[in-house]
């Protein structure tokens, strides 16, 4: 069995970079399948399609946040247990969230796809996107389980210290997505023309053979936590591992799920402003995401160190993975950022086709793009602490945080500033939810006793 990340003779900063590193491309790599989806859709069927597409973010966060939840939660356990080189808690833990995302990963295919259109009506979308809506949102809900289940498992991949088997699944989706999506936008080859439906069925095809990808090249490679009979006999409900994955991942969860509601509240009132500003809202959500991504790797990298340095019993080398994780996100976040400044117009120019639209998007964009960095170190504390097993206070700082500056900021500065007033509420909240996570950390947190919880 391979050594625990902590466990090594190399120092920590470089163990740390090559591990994040391929967890960073992994990220991007995620996020340009979707980016190449929209830049296909703006370019070939228009401005409406890409506003079609964009209604789905918050939905998908929606839809998603349990098991964003779940995959931290079992994260942290199997980075514990591989921490302290124990095999057969760690496939425990993967069986166990295995059956958890099953199931719910059916009852959400089942009801968002039954509830589409009322999901649609909910978020106000426009009626002349309506019907360029529904179909696209209908598919990626039903192709839940398949998205659920390929997450899960590429996170309980990075628990045990592998961030390369993930990059090269991500690799095999977006070759595929750069193939089908075009090809079936169009009708190409004989094929069905399917228009804004076709990202959502490449995305279906994609998950399908990265999951066979994954069966064969981990028995292949006899990976701790290959698809064998032993893994598989553990795929059901552990009656003693079930509730702790369920009391980190739920506080996970519930804040996955107030900030994916936030974005709805917030998609609501940018659709108040005609289909142009939910268009750029669409474009700036695709820029944002590759400056966010990879201080969120970062993030999860800290969660992961973390978590097998308290498996191993080195807890006092916390401290020093905090720090590398800071100094690693400064340095890769601000100069992201300073990039993006630069190249805002090629940059909005990939997702939409109207000068007016890309100059909307700039000013939106430059007004919210510097606060990503403390909203990096935000998730760098509040991942550290979960790690440990604390998180219901960086929880309820998070929502406290969305709740009390974020919307209520974004409905008084929309009237003050217009559309613009929505993106410097989003930069106010991060600059206040990195300022409270930090104190927690280190007023409260620091003089916590750490135990290790598998």
């Amino acid at each position: 069995m391979s050594k625990p990340l902590v466990a090594n003779n190399k120092p920590l900063f470089q163990t740390f970079i090559l591990f994040v590193l391929p967890l960073i491309a992994t990220n991007i790599l995620q996020n340009l399948s979707g980016t190449m989806n929209t830049i296909f859709v703006g370019q070939m069927l228009g401005v409406h399609a890409v506003a079609a597409i964009a209604v789905f973010f918050p939905i998908l966060f929606s839809m998603m946040a349990f098991i964003i939840g779940l995959s931290s939660g079992a994260s942290v356990l199997v980075g514990q247990a591989w921490g302290a080189k124990d095999l057969e808690k760690v496939r425990q833990v993967v069986g166990t969230t295995l059956f958890m995302t099953l199931i719910l990963g059916t009852v959400i295919a089942l009801l968002g796809g039954t509830f589409t259109p009322q999901i649609v009506q909910f978020l106000g979308v426009s009626n002349d996107v309506q019907h360029l809506s529904i179909p696209y949102v209908r598919t990626m809900l039903f192709a839940s389980p398949l998205i659920f289940i390929y997450i899960i498992y590429t996170s309980l991949l990075r628990g045990v210290g592998d961030s390369l088997t993930p990059l090269f699944a991500l690799i095999m989706t977006c070759m595929i997505g750069l193939v089908v999506t075009p090809t079936l936008i169009k009708g190409y080859f004989g094929l069905p023309q399917l228009g804004t439906t076709a990202p959502a069925v490449a995305s279906i095809l994609s998950n399908i053979a990265v999951l066979l990808f994954l069966i064969f090249y981990l028995n292949y490679k006899n990976h701790a936590l290959k698809p064998n009979f032993a893994l598989i006999k553990d795929i059901r409900f552990h009656k003693i591992l079930a509730p702790k994955v369920l009391k980190l991942g739920i506080p996970t969860g519930i804040q996955m799920i107030t900030t994916s509601l936030s974005g709805l509240v917030i998609v609501r009132l940018i659709n108040s402003f005609g289909a142009d500003a939910t268009a750029a809202y669409g474009a700036i959500n695709q820029v944002m995401n590759y400056i966010q991504f990879p201080t969120l790797s970062v993030a999860i990298a800290a969660s992961i160190f973390a978590s097998q340095a308290i498996g191993a019993g080195k807890s006092d080398q916390l401290e020093q993975v905090t720090k590398t994780a800071v100094l690693t996100s400064l340095g890769i976040t601000g100069s992201l950022v300073i990039i993006a400044y630069l190249i805002a117009d090629h940059l909005l120019q990939l997702f939409l086709t109207d000068p007016q639209v890309i100059i909307l998007g700039k000013t939106l964009l430059y007004t919210v793009l510097w606060a990503v960095l403390f909203f990096g170190m935000s998730t760098i504390f509040a991942s550290i602490m979960r790690a440990s097993g604390t998180v219901n206070v960086p929880m309820l700082i998070n929502i406290g945080t969305i709740l009390c500056i974020e919307l209520p900021c974004a409905y008084l500065f929309s009237h003050f500033w217009g559309l613009q007033g929505i993106w410097i509420a989003y930069a106010l909240s991060f600059v206040c939810l990195s300022i409270l996570q930090y104190g927690y950390y280190r007023l409260v947190w620091k003089k916590k006793p750490i135990q290790r919880l598998v």
